[in-house]
């Protein structure tokens, strides 16, 4: 009587070793946090509800957010960090700025090491944690060293792998510098750019934001996990007041921009 010979299939050594087989890609990262935070929830409007879904999403990678001053760009960045910091998606944020000062009034110069230095362009980074934790939450993350404050002047080299990235009021950005943020990107990570190209420091023609927005504003970005999405006027919380200016503002821009078109030389085109 013949042997029967084993047959390869469900069940089997092999194949269950096979399906034991973790195939994602190696990570080095922080432990992630053992408590939980507290996280203020927030009147959020249903387009910032729609951008917090977004960027929760697992298949979103980048979120490109443009808007005016006043529509919570800022708060709704540190809300979906502290949020994926919460459901152990990232180990830690890490918070970039660039040391660019108003156009129009300059400190000049600052006392202290570099991070004394830096640390008063991240007055809007303290305030929105501020809003949506209570003190001693803030002081544990910083105690466990979960918050990292980066310039973008010394971002080259870096790597960032399951954290969540923060570039703020990227329109005083370059474009290299926003590639350069971009470029840093890891396995598990999340990265939120968030700025207002009505309100840049940087000379005309040097802000990189409208130029990057543009370029991954299509269907082919999404696919790759970059998303860009927009807040107008009418999406202000700050107060009405807000809106009011903006809006009185961004007239006075139109007029002087019409009247510049108007006065300046053309050619007759032949004529």
């Amino acid at each position: 009587m013949s042997k029967k010979r084993p047959v390869k299939g469900i069940g089997t050594a092999e194949t269950i070793a096979a399906q034991n087989i973790d195939n994602s890609p190696y990570v080095f990262q922080k432990e992630k946090i053992k408590y939980e935070l507290q996280i203020k929830d927030l009147p959020w409007t249903d387009r910032q509800k729609e951008i917090i879904n977004t960027f929760l999403d697992k298949k979103t990678k980048v979120l490109l957010l443009k808007g005016p001053a006043g529509t919570s760009k800022t708060t709704l960045a540190m809300y979906c960090g502290l949020t994926l910091l919460n459901k152990k998606r990232i180990s830690d944020l890490v918070l970039v700025r660039s040391a660019v000062e108003s156009s129009d009034s300059k400190l000049g110069f600052l006392p202290g090491d570099i991070m004394e230095k830096f640390n008063v362009y991240l007055t809007p980074f303290h305030d929105k944690f501020s809003e949506l934790l209570n003190k001693v939450q803030i002081d544990r993350l910083q105690k466990d060293n979960r918050i990292t404050i980066c310039p973008i002047n010394f971002a080259r080299g870096l790597h960032f792998s399951a954290k969540f990235v923060c570039a703020d009021e990227i329109q005083n950005f370059s474009k290299r510098e926003i590639h350069t943020i971009m470029s840093r990107i890891g396995e598990f990570s999340k990265v939120f750019l968030c700025g207002d190209p009505e309100q840049s420091d940087l000379p005309v023609g040097k802000s990189g934001f409208n130029k990057v927005y543009d370029l991954f504003n299509n269907d082919e970005a999404k696919e790759n996990g970059i998303f860009c999405m927009e807040l107008t006027e009418a999406d202000i919380v700050r107060s009405e007041l807000c809106k009011y200016i903006t809006h009185k503002f961004k007239e006075l821009q139109t007029s002087e921009q019409q009247k510049t078109d108007k006065d300046c030389w053309k050619p007759s085109d032949g004529k």
